[in-house]
């Protein structure tokens, strides 16, 4: 949250102050999930633990969840982008804090509903700008987590790792809003019930480590 600021004095009266309205400012968490396997979901399991554990440091919390799977949205048309105002993914990006994504490896990369919500969110003149010297964020300043599960084995040096098109495309995202990614990965989950068991405990051990 904010830090506390000082307070000023209302309306140049002396003798009389008002706290500045950023002492009270409410931390916005939203909370995206998009794999389709509902209760059986290795990313869901383990964004909800991420998202209590930022809870439980901060109690009075403003968390917006996001089912990208039961409530999908279609693919980004040109209105979308023109008319900002009625864009509520949009919206509900530019309002949050904190941004907590779950999200399965689908064919080597996000699942299209994920794709569908970046899409809503990367838009020029909303959250980046073009300059001479490049992109610029409009964002910079909040904070990204992001759970990602894979049914097999693609991390650095596994014969599979070329076909990996999740992580970095997320990792790319960010990246270009100039927002930090904190990751965490649950790799192998469909390679048997141990080493399932064992990717779900590191992550969520890693989940309870998060800094709140």
């Amino acid at each position: 949250m904010p830090a506390e600021a000082a307070c000023a004095p209302a309306g140049g009266i002396p003798g009389i102050t008002v706290p500045n309205i950023e002492r009270f400012a409410v931390m916005k968490l939203l909370h995206i999930d998009s794999s389709i396997t509902g209760d059986h979901s290795v990313s869901r399991a383990v964004s909800g633990a991420v998202v209590n554990q930022i809870k439980s440091a901060n109690p009075g919390v403003d968390v917006s969840y996001l089912d990208l799977a039961s409530n999908p949205l279609p693919h980004v048309t040109l209105p979308d982008i023109g008319d900002p105002t009625s864009n509520t993914a949009l919206n509900a990006f530019l309002a949050a804090d904190i941004i907590v994504i779950g999200a399965g490896m689908y064919n080597f990369t996000v699942p299209s509903q994920l794709k569908a919500w970046i899409d809503r969110i990367l838009i020029a003149g909303q959250t980046f700008k073009y300059t001479e010297t490049g992109p610029q964020s409009l964002v910079a300043g909040k904070r990204a987590i992001a759970v990602l599960s894979r049914g097999g084995l693609y991390g650095p040096g596994a014969p599979a790792e070329a076909h990996e098109h999740a992580e970095s495309y997320l990792r790319s995202v960010f990246a270009f809003l100039a927002i930090p990614l904190e990751l965490i990965v649950a790799e192998g989950v469909a390679m048997g019930d141990d080493v399932r068991k064992a990717a779900m405990a590191a992550a969520f051990a890693r989940a309870q480590a998060i800094a709140a």
